[in-house]
């Protein structure tokens, strides 16, 4: 890979990161304890115990953002992963068959660890 390219993943790839942190941040909060880092929130969970349709809906909320949250922080430690391969020469190298993923893969998706005849969830 040239490092024209390289530059631009790596462009693309700090972009993505700070975005996906930002979106982290208005529904989880950062958690050392937490496996990710982040733990979901609802915000202010204040609610009059006694309004249970209140309480149901924050509790919805939760379980909402625990997902979102979960996903989020999939996409983001794939993200730091990526970042880190580029600063140890692996960008782009399929971790199953470590030969270089296909550019358009990469120009779709920065943060690929497989090229695409490895990808059965297409």
């Amino acid at each position: 890979m040239n490092k024209k390219d390289l530059e631009l993943f790596k462009k693309k790839l700090l972009e993505e990161k700070i975005t996906l942190e930002q979106e982290l941040g208005g529904i989880a909060q950062k958690d050392s304890s937490s496996p990710g880092g982040w733990e979901a929130t609802t915000g202010a969970m204040e609610v009059d115990p006694a309004d249970e349709n209140e309480l149901a809906d924050k509790l919805e909320e939760l379980d909402d953002n625990i997902g979102i949250a979960h996903q989020l922080e999939k996409q983001l430690t794939d993200v730091k992963a990526a970042l880190e391969k580029i600063d140890t020469d692996t960008y782009g190298t399929c971790e199953i068959c470590k030969k270089p993923i296909e550019k358009e893969r990469l120009e779709a998706n920065p943060a690929a660890r497989i090229s695409l005849k490895h990808d059965h969830s297409s």
